[in-house]
This record gives C-alpha cells, structure tokens and sequence, in this order.
C-alpha cells in the first residue's frame, strides 16, 4: 500500500487572529484528510515576537516543508514568512507549491508566480487540483 503523501499547510499566521490563521487549514484539512497527511504549523503553540520562539517557530516550519512533499499556500496577502517557506520548497528543494489566492494574474507579486507550481482561484479549486494531480492511483499489473 501505498504512503499518503505529507502536505505542509503555508500560509499567513503572523498579524492574523487565530480564526484567520486556522479557518482555511481546516478547511483544507476536511477537503484532504482522507487522502493526505497534513503538517499545520498551528498545531505548534509557540506565540509570534516571542525571543525565546522565534528561532524554533523557524526551525519547526522548516522541518515541515522538508518533510512535505508538497505545499498548500494561502496567497491571500503579503507575508514574509510564507514567502520565505515558498522560495525554500520550490527553487531549493525542488517541490511541487499550490496556491489559491483571491488576486487576479496581474495583481499577483512576480515572485510568487515564479516560485508556486499552480495558483488557482480558491482552496476547492487547489484542493481538487492537489487530489486529480497527486492522489495514489493503483495501476494495474503488467
């Protein structure tokens, strides 16, 4: 049998309330579950502009995206850290990174259309491209 594939939830967590940081992870979380394992940062409970946190809110999400075989991104704002996570699984580990995002092509930062494999409109629509593209399929014997 085959293992589920790890999907490392990326997205805005810094500046946001916990309902905004978490909303669209479990939602991805009930569109994915069944078929894929989910690495959410948030289950990590270190607090943002804490000295002690900083370096191991890092080290943990980098840990993350290592072990993930792909990335779900929220583009649905500026954020460094998501950023910083999409570049690393893309130009350096060489990683399949979906987006969706609310932005149309032209209003989309350059940098992130460079480094995200597929920006799609909504999390169904990313959802959907995640299960058609990367679900294990049993093939049949020769």
């Amino acid at each position: 049998m085959a293992t589920r594939k790890k999907i490392y939830l990326c997205g805005p967590i810094m500046d946001e309330t916990p309902g905004q940081a978490s909303e669209w992870r479990q939602r991805a979380t009930r569109l994915l579950a069944d078929g894929f394992r989910l690495l959410d940062p948030m289950r990590r409970n270190f607090k943002d502009r804490e000295v002690d946190s900083a370096n191991e809110i890092v080290e943990f999400d980098l840990q993350d995206v290592r072990d993930a075989d792909i990335l779900l991104v929220n583009y649905s704002k500026p954020s460094i850290g998501t950023a910083m996570e999409v570049f690393y699984a893309s130009h350096v580990l060489h990683k399949f990174v979906i987006a969706f995002s609310p932005f149309p092509f032209h209003e989309c930062n350059p940098w992130m259309v460079k480094y995200c494999t597929k920006i799609l409109p909504t999390i169904d629509a990313a959802a959907e491209y995640v299960r058609e593209h990367f679900v294990a399929h049993s093939c049949p014997e020769d």
